[in-house]
């Protein structure tokens, strides 16, 4: 991943005029995450949106989410929403030292540290199928799930692409070094020649 990584992090210290913080450099590699993106589109559909949708605030028609009556807002009564949301937001966040411990505490939640080196050992690779990291966004699954008493351990992680990981047989759990034979042989299109689903 160093070709997408390095490239971000020199892109955003050249736009900071030569000084960026760990932190800075790190949203701007989050930027580039399909994987996050991904995650945040689900909880998008399954949650907020959901809710949304359900107490006719918003309206959906496909991937589209409206505002229901915001063509009746004046531009100051969008801006004074605003920023009472803002308002509630800030609320929230100030009352709690870690508000984002709900996805520590979720099922599939993997920290970053432990992500990374399983995606690493993975060489940034499927261990289903095969397909690249370039080419696919990857996540970190447990082979066991924890509501079955899998753990955290490296040796219970593997790094699936998303339609792997969507599609998997949860019934079934193979060990990493079974799945990670059948993507020895990748082609150039990032295809596993192993598989039956080209660029699952």
């Amino acid at each position: 991943m160093s070709h997408i990584y390095q490239p971000v992090m020199l892109m955003e210290l050249l736009k900071r005029r030569g000084n960026a913080s760990r932190r800075e450099i790190a949203a701007a590699l989050l930027q580039r995450d399909d994987s996050q993106l991904e995650y945040y589109e689900r909880v998008v559909t399954d949650m907020v949106g959901r809710v949304l949708t359900n107490r006719k605030v918003v309206s959906k028609e496909r991937d589209l989410y409206s505002l229901n009556g915001f063509n009746e807002l004046t531009a100051a009564q969008s801006e004074l929403l605003v920023e009472l949301c803002d308002d509630k937001l800030n609320a929230f966040l100030n009352k709690r030292d870690d508000p984002w411990s709900h996805r520590k505490k979720a099922t599939g939640y993997i920290p970053g540290t432990k992500r990374y080196e399983v995606l690493k050992r993975a060489y940034f690779r499927c261990e289903l199928c095969g397909v690249s990291a370039d080419i696919k966004a990857l996540e970190v699954d447990h082979i066991v799930p924890r509501n079955r008493g899998g753990s955290d351990d490296p040796s219970n992680l593997q790094a699936l692409c998303y339609s792997c990981n969507a599609t998997k047989i949860e019934t079934v759990t193979v060990p990493i070094s079974a799945v990670w034979l059948r993507a020895i042989s990748i082609e150039n299109t990032g295809a596993c020649s192993v598989t039956s689903r080209p660029g699952c």
